[in-house]
């Protein structure tokens, strides 16, 4: 990564995580339930059996809401599992959902954990980001795990990030690894781009 894009980026996450963090909690609930109801819609839309979906944290749109909702309905939810490596393993999300804290401080479930693999039959995945381009270029917090995903999966699903309204943006600093996501899923409306992916 040159260092003009990585100094962009830094600049860029550094300004949305302060945003995000001045929200009021009032506002994230209310955001959450526009989540909910978005992602609702969106796995209606593409007949999802089995997708992955993040736990959110405190400062991002919410998902967790959704997860129980789905899970309840008979969706098979794969939640992300931090490792070492840069790479996931999967869990797959119950009703009692235990929650701990992963690495970086995620927020992980404790269950039955599967390899990296496990992802490669999901009708959809939905990932977090700190801000998405017009082109679906996403920027995400800087460690990769999802563009390591993405990147290796051989048939890739529908890929939607999850972001507040104002983290939409014209352009989002973009280098040669960074995936492209095939939507954006926010509080108020769920919105499909044109992307290529590498």
């Amino acid at each position: 990564m040159s260092d003009a894009i990585a100094d962009a980026k830094r600049a860029l996450r550094a300004d949305l995580r302060e945003r995000r963090n001045l929200m009021s909690s009032t506002a994230r609930e209310t955001a959450e339930q526009g989540i909910t109801a978005q992602l609702d819609a969106l796995v209606e839309r593409f007949g999802v059996s089995s997708m992955s979906c993040f736990l959110s944290t405190t400062t991002e749109p919410g998902t967790r809401r959704f997860v129980s909702e789905a899970v309840r309905r008979g969706i098979r939810v794969l939640l992300p599992i931090t490792r070492t490596d840069g790479l996931l393993d999967w869990s797959v999300a119950t009703p009692d959902l235990d929650i701990t804290e992963g690495m970086y401080g995620l927020p992980e479930p404790v269950g039955d954990v599967l390899g990296p693999i496990a992802v490669n039959d999901v009708d959809l995945l939905v990932i977090p980001a700190a801000a998405v381009g017009q082109d679906g270029t996403r920027l995400g917090w800087g460690r990769g795990f999802f563009d390591k995903t993405i990147g290796s999966m051989e048939r890739c699903p529908p890929v939607y990030a999850v972001i507040y309204d104002t983290e939409l943006l014209d352009e989002v600093p973009r280098d040669v690894h960074d995936q492209p996501v095939s939507g954006v899923v926010t509080p108020t409306r769920t919105i499909d781009l044109a992307t290529t992916r590498r």
